[in-house]
């Protein structure tokens, strides 16, 4: 895909605009119920990190979070697209990439509130989502710190030949650590079953990604160092994501080796609930929240045919049982004061085994 969008000169850096709305990913390679489902996964995200939202500001949900409004799509796509037994690796902004992997919602929102019916006791928190039945591999506060890690597990993977794919996610500012070059160089070398996805949301936490970076595009710029091809994507337009995810584990299923793909994006708020985002600007961030992923999907499927009613149902259905999740989150328990001295070790206690 070509540049996102036209750049425009404002202040220290250039303001980066969404590509214009186009019916040319209306192709009828996707299957309708596949795309209800993936409807269906764009509403629950949304209304899942709106709730999150909520909760965070009735000060109930313990520490920080960092939510991925206005990025559903590239969670969303590849979720639809890998096997169950494959594996997925996540940021500090992993409430997404774990549901999409199946995850119910009523633990990940326990474990946001930090109760002991949490998906990890209440011990892990919004930033350190983990579970292994569904293939996520953990989510990582360190940046760059589980590119390596995903690594070792895709080489698990090949020298088992169990066919699983291993899916690495990571935000634009990751680019510029050693652990992304040390990583994509590894995987080329020993032609790992990984997928490696950029999250371009434009901005490393407070600063854009392009006053600090030497190339215009932070990941697909590049792949040809590590003999790979460019593939730089919209990550608002889930059918693409999905079109694309679906290639590149089909590669690493088949033995072609890793991918590297950036998905263009941009979150709707700050880096995290403490981050007002007012660094942006203005014309930036309007123009993004109008070429909205839920949105701009909802009028796909509009145009294929599907009836305002079923749209309006499936979202319903979702509020339903978001409300029902939160319900069973705060119905949960603290955690007791002895749970601190479990699971400290491999062997679940806190006393080291000489």
């Amino acid at each position: 895909m070509t540049a996102i969008g036209t750049q425009h000169e404002y202040g220290a850096h250039p303001i980066v605009l969404p590509p214009a709305a186009s019916t040319a990913q209306d192709g009828l390679d996707i299957a309708p119920a596949l795309r209800l489902g993936l409807y269906r996964r764009l509403e629950e995200l949304r209304q899942f990190e709106t709730r999150a939202y909520d909760l965070f500001m009735q000060q109930l949900v313990k520490g920080t979070s960092h939510l991925s409004l206005g990025m559903e799509a590239i969670s969303a796509g590849f979720g639809a697209a890998m096997r169950k037994d494959d594996y997925t690796f996540a940021t500090y902004r992993g409430h997404a990439h774990t549901l999409s992997r199946g995850v119910p919602m009523a633990p990940v929102l326990a474990e946001l509130l930090g109760r002991q019916n949490g998906l990890m006791g209440g011990k892990g928190g919004s930033m350190h989502l983990t579970s292994v039945e569904h293939g996520v591999l953990g989510s990582y506060a360190i940046i760059g710190a589980h590119l390596c890690v995903a690594n070792g597990a895709a080489w698990s993977a090949q020298v088992r030949g169990s066919g699983q794919v291993t899916v690495c996610f990571f935000g634009d500012g990751t680019t510029n650590i050693g652990a992304f070059h040390e990583a994509l160089n590894y995987a080329a070398v020993f032609s790992l079953p990984v997928v490696f996805v950029c999250e371009n949301n434009l901005y490393m936490e407070y600063t854009s990604i392009a006053d600090i970076t030497a190339v215009p595009s932070p990941a697909a710029d590049r792949a040809a160092s590590y003999g790979l091809p460019a593939i730089k994507i919209d990550g608002n337009d889930v059918d693409v994501v999905y079109r694309t995810a679906a290639d590149a584990l089909e590669l690493a299923r088949s033995g072609g080796g890793p991918s590297l793909i950036e998905a263009v994006t941009y979150r709707h708020g700050g880096h995290s609930r403490a981050d007002p985002g007012k660094y942006r600007p203005a014309g930036e961030v309007e123009a993004w929240l109008a070429y909205d992923p839920l949105t701009n999907y909802r009028a796909r499927l509009t145009r294929l045919g599907v009836a305002d009613s079923e749209l309006d149902g499936i979202r319903a259905d979702v509020a339903r049982a978001v409300d029902e999740a939160t319900e069973e989150a705060k119905n949960g328990r603290l955690p007791d004061v002895e749970s601190a001295f479990t699971d400290v070790w491999a062997d679940g206690g806190s006393q080291w085994r000489n």
